[in-house]
């Protein structure tokens, strides 16, 4: 009995001994616990500033009016500046206009410098030509006359003549027959240089012509490029005096 006293007063006391270890314990983390919460920094937010009705009626009046005026300016000022570019874009589209007829206008000149040229030469060309045929003309119309003096009797009967023979008439025959067929030969030859001569002419009157109308539309499309500049002279200088100089800003 002694013995099972003693061993529950032994097991009672470690009982005791043990809680009370476990609670100093738990007391020592506690005040740790305290000790790390006590030396980490506390944040604190800020106060939101809380504007006045007042404040708000007049921040939303002076954006109301802002946005308005702004608008007000948006309205007026884009409709001038979509003018201005329009302006400005059909000022350029005329230059270049005025610049490709002018370009064409050139190109079609130096095309009819180069035809003119060429009638020209032609021209002068077949006027050589027909001065030629004249000439030739002028030797075989001479010739023919030679030949109608030379078939005379008279003539053909001195040129027998002058040839001793015992058949004064087939000579005469034979001269007759020779002086025929030159003139037979020498008219053919004058009716080629008549017909050469008036193909000849009828070129040179259609060059002629060619180089009188070209002349002409040169004339005219100098005169043209004269009056063009003058009036884009005047365009540009009434341009220049009706701008308007700018107002400086204050």
């Amino acid at each position: 009995m002694r013995d099972n006293s003693i061993r529950k007063l032994v097991i009672t006391v470690f009982a005791i001994l043990l809680i009370g270890g476990l609670l100093v314990d738990s007391a020592a983390q506690k005040r740790r616990r305290t000790r790390r919460r006590s030396s980490a920094p506390r944040i604190t937010n800020p106060e939101i500033y809380q504007p006045s009705p007042g404040d708000n009626s007049n921040s939303n009046s002076s954006e109301t009016t802002n946005g308005n005026s702004n608008s007000n300016s948006s309205q007026t000022e884009d409709p001038n500046s979509m003018k201005r570019t329009i302006r400005t874009l059909s000022n350029q589209v005329d230059k270049l206009t005025d610049k490709l007829n002018d370009m064409q206008a050139s190109q079609q000149s130096m095309v009819d410098l180069e035809r003119l040229s060429r009638s020209e030469q032609r021209s002068a060309q077949l006027r050589t030509e027909l001065s030629g045929v004249q000439a030739k003309k002028s030797e075989l119309a001479a010739h023919l006359e030679d030949i109608e003096y030379a078939l005379k009797p008279e003539n053909i009967e001195r040129a027998a003549a002058g040839i001793g023979t015992t058949r004064p008439e087939e000579v005469r025959e034979q001269r007759r027959k020779q002086l025929e067929s030159d003139r037979t030969r020498t008219q053919q030859q004058l009716d080629q240089l008549n017909a050469s001569e008036a193909r000849l002419q009828q070129a040179i009157a259609t060059s002629d012509a060619d180089v009188d109308r070209l002349q002409k539309k040169l004339d005219a499309a100098d005169r043209a490029a004269i009056e063009n500049a003058k009036i884009n002279s005047q365009s540009g200088a009434s341009q220049i005096t009706a701008s308007p100089t700018p107002t400086p800003s204050p």
